[in-house]
């Protein structure tokens, strides 16, 4: 009779456990089998390094005289002779080139175009004080000397010049590329609406007092000389 009941009460908490794991969708094996793993499919590795382009470390200046680092891919094999179509990549916001632009300018080497990935200003290995200052309008400017850069370059079409921005740099390539026309084509991954988010806070998170406060706190700021030095 004991036996029975042991029976009975085992059968029970194995239909418990099971029900239970059915409404979850998580048991022990299913935990192992859903961990996350990258996506390497793409070759998506920030510390890829390409075999098929010639990397070189360049730097050029903007119009506040700052330097603006950056690193230029060359296709192995290119042409020099001939004019050929360039790519700006810009870095994500907080990150430095070596963080995705490196990856996307030499992914896109490979397929024959001359690439730039650069340091947005007070980033990196770029000028630039105080450290990491987020500056949208001199970030967009860093766009535009790059294009100046790559026209300097014997083997770069000035007319065939594009530029990708990665997360925040996707809003800095398109603020660069309305007012800059030598920019010819404009692309963005995981575009981040900067201006947005500054406006309204994540997910619309701040009320219509709180940003109307937010003009005068930025002009006390830049009075009392936190912004500009």
């Amino acid at each position: 009779m004991i036996t029975r009941v042991f029976k009975v009460i085992a059968l029970c908490l194995l239909v418990s456990a099971t029900i239970v794991a059915s409404k979850t969708g998580v048991s022990a094996a299913s935990k192992t089998e859903t961990a996350y793993k990258p996506d390497m499919s793409n070759g998506a590795d920030n510390f890829y390094k390409s075999k098929k382009v010639i990397k070189k470390k360049v730097s050029f200046e903007n119009q506040y005289n700052m330097k603006v680092a950056g690193n230029l891919f060359i296709p192995k094999g290119l042409n020099k002779k001939n004019k050929n179509p360039a790519i700006i990549v810009g870095h994500p916001m907080g990150a430095v080139k070596e963080q995705s632009a490196n990856l996307y300018a030499q992914k896109m080497a490979e397929k024959g175009f001359v690439t730039l990935s650069l340091d947005l200003s007070f980033w990196g290995e770029s000028e630039g004080h105080p450290r990491n200052a987020v500056s949208p309008d001199m970030y967009a400017e860093d766009f535009s000397a790059a294009v100046d850069f790559l026209g300097t370059r014997k083997f770069v079409n000035r007319d065939r010049i594009g530029i990708l921005g990665i997360c925040g740099s996707g809003s800095f390539a398109i603020s660069a590329a309305k007012i800059d026309p030598r920019m010819k084509a404009v692309a963005t991954v995981s575009i981040y609406d900067m201006g947005a988010a500054n406006r309204n806070g994540l997910k619309h998170s701040q009320t219509v007092e709180q940003r109307k406060k937010i003009p005068g706190r930025s002009s006390r700021a830049t009075l009392c000389g936190v912004h500009r030095r």
